[in-house]
């Protein structure tokens, strides 16, 4: 799915009115109708319910909301922001008529200043006061009625985003200043601000109306930001044939695990495994070999000279794809290890945990990556690396000028991860819950993307079809463990399924 920014979804909604002959207040009766079939789904008629619409176009959605909202059996109390008396938009004032044409409606219209009715915990708030069409934070009035919604404990829903927020960069705003929905109805589209962690407590539960805007429209539209989802990630993967063999899936080659932490090892392996890569050898330190053997017995093991940790990773057998960071430690002698691989190694290799950690200490390293390499740190990794980010919209940022720079895939791990490309686009994912957030579900992700690699795969596809596999894997995972019980060996267990269920 693509990622509109708010101009783009700006031009797709005047093409929509302009080439198709849809006027702006069918639009608007489509959002509303949308918003309130969100409603009724979760919230009976008895709900005590206020309305706050502003003087656009986002408040004439609100306007209709509170109208379909009256006839559905509710009854709204609309605080409706008319500034001077003059300020309303053509569309906002003739939805105001509409509403008011049903009689006995219950409205506090704030012309110059108005005591608003009490919020309770018990209210249920619809959020119209301000839409993507914001250009500067919320001040003054606007900015204490923000605070008041927030400060009622009622629940909220903000219609297309939270009142105070832009839907795209939001460095300039304060969250105390910015309504708190409990769920967010977008139009058409979910804006790139709803995939990031900063947002998170401002945005809620999310879900978006169709109100079928032009289709060649959204299709010419060029965007560098997407969602992946199951059917990019079926489009791009290839049915196995009748007829193959183990040699027609690659060979990885894993450099994982150190004494005390061989079950990153253990688990990168079952995920490469379960991804499908036809052949499999872990490079680990010699007092592994009991674990790997025993734990993942159709894996080749090849041990290092050290008893404990890796000391050499020059490759000693002949592979497709290298993966390198479960497990290995940062002493001295894996770090020299690990510095000579990147300096050696010239071909896409997957890098993470240790390897990063090992990459922090001696940032020059990155200069002697391969181009078309995927990174795939958590938020701490990545700052240790690149330097401190105040907020995941600035690492975001970073990660594209990173990318870019250096020519390489970052994978920001996280709700949402987002895979960074050289090009600047950025792939978000689909898949995934708080169930993942658990020791080693990265050591399976590495796996993951390391076979995909190995198989053939490029780059771009083993991350973003990986990161989307891994997630699926939790989710299927979560079905019977939940949120609490999962870890990252249900995780791995699950990887195979989750491909099944793509296909």
């Amino acid at each position: 799915m693509k990622i509109f920014t708010t101009e783009n979804i700006r031009n797709i909604d005047r093409v929509t009115i302009e080439d198709e002959g849809v006027s702006s207040m069918e639009l608007i009766h489509r959002v509303a109708e949308g918003v309130v079939n969100e409603i009724l789904s979760r919230w009976s008629p008895s709900k005590p319910t206020m309305v706050f619409a502003g003087a656009g176009n986002n408040g004439a959605d609100a306007l209709i909301v509170a109208k379909l909202l009256i006839q559905a059996g509710f009854n709204p109390h609309v605080v409706l922001i008319n500034v001077q008396g003059n300020s309303l938009s053509r569309d906002c004032r003739e939805c105001r008529d509409e509403l008011l044409r049903m009689g006995n409606v219950a409205m506090t219209e704030i012309v110059h200043t108005s005591h608003i009715p009490t919020l309770t915990p018990d209210h249920l708030v619809i959020d119209g006061l301000f839409g993507t069409g914001l250009r500067n934070p919320l001040d003054g009035g606007y900015k204490a009625m923000a605070r008041y919604i927030n400060e009622s404990g009622a629940t909220v829903v903000s219609i297309d985003v939270p009142s105070g927020m832009f839907g795209d960069w939001n460095s300039r705003i304060l969250a105390r200043d910015v309504v708190h929905a409990d769920l967010t109805v977008a139009v058409q589209f979910p804006r790139l601000a709803f995939f990031l962690s900063d947002n998170a407590s401002l945005v809620g539960r999310w879900t978006t109306v169709d109100i079928g805007l032009s289709r060649r429209a959204i299709e010419q539209t060029a965007t560098k930001y997407f969602l992946i989802e199951k059917e990019d990630v079926r489009r791009v993967l290839k049915p196995r044939p009748d007829f193959c063999s183990k040699a027609d899936f690659g060979h990885a080659l894993l450099f994982a695990g150190c004494y005390g932490m061989m079950g990153a090892a253990v688990l990168a392996s079952r995920g490469a495994l379960r991804a499908g890569v036809g052949k499999l050898t872990v490079h680990s330190p010699r007092c592994g070999f009991s674990v790997l053997q025993t734990a993942v017995p159709e894996a080749l093991f090849l041990p290092d000279a050290n008893d404990n940790v890796i000391s050499n990773m020059s490759p000693r057998v002949n592979y497709t794809a290298i993966g390198v960071g479960p497990g290995i430690g940062t002493n001295d002698a894996t770090r020299g290890a690990v510095e000579t691989l990147i300096k050696t190694i010239k071909r896409p290799m997957v890098i993470d945990a240790d390897a990063l950690n090992i990459i922090a200490r001696n940032p020059a390293l990155i200069d002697h990556i391969a181009p078309g390499s995927i990174l795939t740190p958590h938020a701490g990794e990545f700052d240790r690396i690149f330097g401190s980010q105040a907020s995941a919209e600035t690492r975001l940022l970073r990660a594209l000028e990173v990318s870019h720079k250096y020519k390489l895939i970052i994978v920001l791990k996280g709700r949402y991860s987002a895979t960074v490309r050289p090009d600047g686009k950025v792939f978000f994912n689909s898949t995934g819950s708080a169930a993942m957030a658990t020791a080693g579900s990265g050591d399976v992700l590495t796996g993951i993307i390391t076979s995909l690699l190995a198989q053939g795969y490029k780059s771009e596809i083993a991350a973003t079809a990986g990161v989307y596999i891994h997630g699926l894997a939790g989710d299927i995972a979560a079905r019977s463990e939940g949120d609490y019980g999962t870890s990252a060996g249900d995780i791995a267990a699950a990887v195979g399924k989750a491909i099944r269920e793509i296909f």
